[in-house]
């Protein structure tokens, strides 16, 4: 991995940001993290791909298009996650009123020993 120069990635990206969006972006740094525009905190090495894909917009307009549909993606899982946590309670509920380890370990030793009783 090659050592990124962080003045001449900020440059890189800046001429591309204003090329493709017609503005300079406000770039915040901050402990080796890069917020460009008040958004998601990024690495330079993120922030020197974003540029690469911003100079090639051939290359950026089908990944922009892919990110809705990720996103879509992203919104339904959630759904989908929510459904056996709800779930789960149900099952705990089911597990209280049916097996219990003390009942259990209580008539093991019953059967191994007869007349023995359960430690304190």
């Amino acid at each position: 991995m090659s050592k990124l120069d962080k003045d001449q990635v900020i440059a890189k990206f800046t001429e591309a940001y204003t090329a493709a969006n017609g503005k300079a972006p406000e770039i915040e740094a901050k402990g080796g993290w890069y917020s460009v525009d008040g958004g998601k905190n990024m690495r330079l090495a993120q922030l020197d791909e974003m540029a690469d894909e911003l100079a090639g917009n051939k290359a950026a307009a089908p990944k922009e298009a892919e990110a809705p549909k990720k996103a879509k993606k992203a919104e339904a899982k959630p759904a989908a996650e929510k459904a056996p946590k709800t779930a789960a309670p149900k099952k705990a509920k089911a597990e209280k009123s049916g097996f219990s380890v003390k009942a259990f370990w209580n008539e093991k030793l019953d059967n191994e020993h007869p007349g023995s009783t359960l430690p304190r």
